[in-house]
């Protein structure tokens, strides 16, 4: 098993039994995670990027619960939305790839009706924030008190605020402050994958840690 599926399918079981059965998805790249999401009544996939898109429906095809749309989080494209009744939705890595994070929030918000969720997974501590940041886009690193300005600031009230993969923010850290990477380097990702995300899951799942590489966010509209 690669490190994608590895440590992906610990982000992805955090992340699925949050969501409800009619789902937004925003920033759906070529659909890895949207692939989890298709026994749901519906699911709307949204990316900024066509191509994706394009790619998306092509690697999904004949899905009547999938509907798939090219626009940016708060547009009015995005507004539209509404009309597919959300109960909530997920942003996975990739509400820090947005410059305007606020006004993403608020427009994931502003198609949900009150009690919807909306689940975030997004790189922590902006201490660690370094060139494989940068070259991968990233506009921010994000704190639960950044996040807690953040949901207030749109109107939304924190349900779920917590951190994950503690080796992780090690890692990264030496990566960014030491060793000045720009990537990750292939033998890190084996030895991660192989031997520290089983670990790290099964432990994680007993006591959430008070510090790690990412944090896992879910918000509320009241």
């Amino acid at each position: 098993m690669s490190r994608a599926e590895n440590y992906f399918a610990w982000q992805s079981r955090l992340v699925t039994r949050e969501l409800g059965r009619r789902v937004v998805e925003v920033g759906c790249g070529l659909g890895n995670f949207t692939g989890m999401l298709l026994d749901r009544e519906a699911v709307i996939a949204v990316d900024s990027e066509p191509d994706c898109i394009q790619r998306l429906t092509e690697r999904y095809p004949n899905r009547n619960n999938l509907h798939a749309f090219a626009c940016d989080a708060g547009s009015a494209a995005f507004s539209d939305l509404a009309r597919f009744h959300p109960d909530c939705c997920v942003c996975l890595n990739a509400l820090e790839h947005i410059q305007d994070d606020r006004q993403a929030l608020h427009g994931m918000a502003s198609i949900l009706s009150p009690g919807g969720a909306i689940v975030l997974l997004v790189p922590a501590f902006p201490a660690l924030y370094g060139p494989i940041d940068r070259n991968l886009g990233h506009y921010r690193r994000y704190s639960r008190s950044s996040i807690g300005r953040l949901a207030d600031a749109t109107g939304l009230r924190i349900r779920k605020a917590h951190y994950m993969n503690t080796l992780g923010f090690f890692g990264w850290w030496m990566n960014s402050h030491i060793f000045k990477r720009g990537a990750q380097s292939e033998r890190q990702i084996e030895t991660f994958d192989r031997y520290l995300v089983p670990l790290l899951s099964r432990l994680e799942g007993l006591a959430r840690p008070p510090f790690g590489q990412s944090l896992f966010v879910v918000l509320e509209k009241p």
